[in-house]
This record gives structure tokens, sequence and C-alpha cells, in this order.
């Protein structure tokens, strides 16, 4: 099984994002090579959601959105994370329509 590189792997995140004509930003760079990412998807200043990679029960990654809050409390929580985990990145993607160009499933919360 081949591994993408992180780096190749967000580069591509970037050009998607580009292309949508969304605003896009490395606010973090990790390990070029198996860097875990964030990525924060910020629709104003009140709203910003979080999305985290995560496995599903067959092993494959997928997307799951950890948080809907604002963008200083999401902030907050990807500068945690990253004093934990020196290889982590954080890719920030503005966009009033709230897209967040992964191509991979992303699992939303359930109710409640």
């Amino acid at each position: 099984m081949s591994v993408l590189k992180t780096k190749f792997w967000v580069d591509a995140l970037i050009r998607r994002a580009e292309l949508g004509l969304a605003s896009v930003y490395v606010i973090r760079r990790g390990d070029e090579d198996a860097g875990s990412v964030l990525v924060k998807v910020v629709v104003d200043r009140s709203l910003a959601q979080l999305y985290v990679p995560a496995r599903d029960d067959q092993g494959e990654r997928v997307w799951s959105r950890r948080a809907e809050t604002d963008e200083a409390s999401l902030d907050a929580w990807c500068h945690k994370r990253a004093d934990q985990d020196p290889d982590l990145w954080v890719i920030e993607i503005e966009d009033r329509h709230g897209r967040h160009f992964l191509t991979e499933p992303v699992e939303l919360p359930g109710p409640g």
C-alpha cells in the first residue's frame, strides 16, 4: 500500500481550495512525510469548523467534523494540539460558503 506524503496531500488541498476561489493558508507546517493535518474552515469570525482525520470501520481515512464554534476557540484548540504534536499541520480555509474541499468522506457529528 502506497501512502501519500503529507506535503503532497496539503498541496493538493490548497490547489482545490484556490480553484474554488477560497483563501487558504498554511498556519503551521508539520512533518512533510507523515504529519497529521487539521483543517479549519472559517465562514466568518463567529463561525468556524474544525475537521480532523479519523479511520472508519474498514480502516479507511475519513474526516470528522470535531467542532463548530467561533474562530478564537478553534485557534486555541489547534495551538494546544500543536504543542503536543510537533509534526502537526494546521490548514485554514476561508470560504463564506463553508466548503472544506476535502475529497475523502466527512463524518458529521450526530444530534445530541
